[in-house]
């Protein structure tokens, strides 16, 4: 018989090849979305693919979203900065409280994103990124919610972690209200209900708006996988943008049925009926349309970076390439290898699939869509599987800096966006 939500432990073991210490359906039917958990040794032997030094210097430079975040006990005071930061400031910050972020490791550091896989049992298009985070001594960012669900690895040094898990225990939903004198986000309240210390390989997973506090006990590194979670506000207004723009301008307001009006200044029942109807002309009652309006949105919805703008994105010269030639030059040995920051996935339509690459749309076979939306790296043998639509599609990517030949003798490891 399945447990109780009220007799589930909120810190387990992991067990060999299960991270989460139990099966990703357990995991999902019992605390996704619902319950904390604690998972201790998830990533037994853990060590940083990167050092707190390799932070900093990635902080400093154009492109990279960071954040310092410095806390002033004696005045319980926060403050806030942007990078990127200059070299010369690290050096003077001290060896306590304070704390510097880095977004989108996972595609500055494959070692990094190396630990996607592990979270394989959720839908890839609602991993953000991976953050991380390192924190001097007492280094925080205070007492906090987030909107969207979190997994925390601990991954250098031992961080302290409170959550407030009083809504999971039954005993009421935590109050939610912010201080008005910080720079960030922190809550007036909190009140925890678990505290634990955190070592390598350790991982805490938090669902939407638990509070949860974490403070470095030594000088540690985090890893943070937030997931994406739009909100309706952010929904509604890509898809009122989206029909607006495809609207036809036939479409209009009409009442050809109209009859005499009672009250000239007033706005009728009738009247909203066939402002009603109006609208629903423009809805997208059609699954595939609104199908390929969501999978447009969410590749690009949080993205840091797009082709020709981001780190490293290249456009390939001459316009799109010859697939032939494509083909040749991957046999010759090389890869086509995607760009870091694209964002990917894929729907079956109602011929086929679609496959959706950074607000993009393409037609194709669904082994295609599925293959192209899997695979970072693209050889000989992965090119000559996919059909003619689908080597166009990649020839076409390439040509907007989605894609590019690489030669895998020389290619750097830890090259993912210069």
């Amino acid at each position: 018989m399945a447990k109780r939500p009220s007799s589930l432990p909120f810190e387990v073991q992991a067990r060999p090849g299960q991270p989460l210490g139990m099966a990703p359906r357990a995991f999902l039917r019992d605390y996704w979305h619902k319950r904390p958990l604690l998972v201790r040794g998830a990533f037994p032997g853990y060590v940083s693919p990167v050092e707190p030094e390799d932070l900093a210097g990635l902080a400093c430079e154009e492109g990279v979203l960071a954040r310092l975040i410095q806390h002033d006990r004696a005045r319980d005071a926060w403050t806030v900065r942007s990078g990127p930061f200059p070299e010369e400031l690290f050096p003077g910050l001290g060896d306590r409280d304070w704390t510097l972020l880095v977004q989108d490791m996972d595609k500055w550091d494959p070692d990094i994103a190396a630990l996607l896989p592990a979270f394989n049992f959720l839908p890839r298009w609602r991993v953000d990124d991976v953050m991380v985070s390192f924190a001097a001594t007492g280094g925080s960012v205070g007492a906090h919610v987030d909107h969207y669900d979190v997994f925390l690895l601990q991954a250098m040094g031992h961080r302290r972690w409170q959550i407030d898990a009083s809504d999971a225990m039954g005993r009421g939903t935590p109050a939610l209200d912010f201080r008005d004198d910080a720079e960030i986000k922190l809550l007036r309240d909190f009140s925890p209900t678990h505290d634990w210390v955190l070592e390598p390989g350790d991982m805490l997973y938090l669902p939407p708006l638990v509070p949860h506090h974490g403070v470095a006990e030594d000088p540690c590194l985090t890893f943070s996988l937030g997931m994406r979670a739009p909100s309706v506000a952010e929904l509604m207004g890509d898809y009122v943008d989206t029909l607006a723009a495809e609207a036809d301008e036939a479409l209009r307001y009409a009442d050809p049925a109209l009859e005499a009006a009672k009250d000239p200044w007033e706005i009728d029942a009738a009247a909203m009926a066939r402002v009603v109807e109006a609208l629903n002309a423009v809805r997208m009652a059609d699954a595939d349309a609104l199908g390929d309006w969501f999978g447009r949105f969410i590749t690009v919805y949080r993205a840091a970076a797009g082709p020709g703008t981001g780190p490293g994105a290249d456009r390939a010269e001459g316009g799109v390439p010859d697939p032939g030639q494509l083909g040749q030059a991957l046999d010759d040995g090389l890869v086509l290898a995607r760009y870091p920051w694209t964002r990917v996935a894929w729907r079956r339509a109602a011929k086929g699939a679609s496959l959706y690459v950074a607000g993009q749309s393409w037609r194709l076979p669904v082994a295609d869509a599925r293959r192209l939306a899997a695979t970072d790296l693209l050889d000989a043998a992965a090119w000559n599987s996919l059909s003619a639509a689908g080597r166009d599609c990649v020839a076409g990517l390439m040509a907007e800096g989605h894609y590019r030949l690489e030669d895998t003798d020389t290619r750097d490891p830890d090259d993912r966006g210069d």
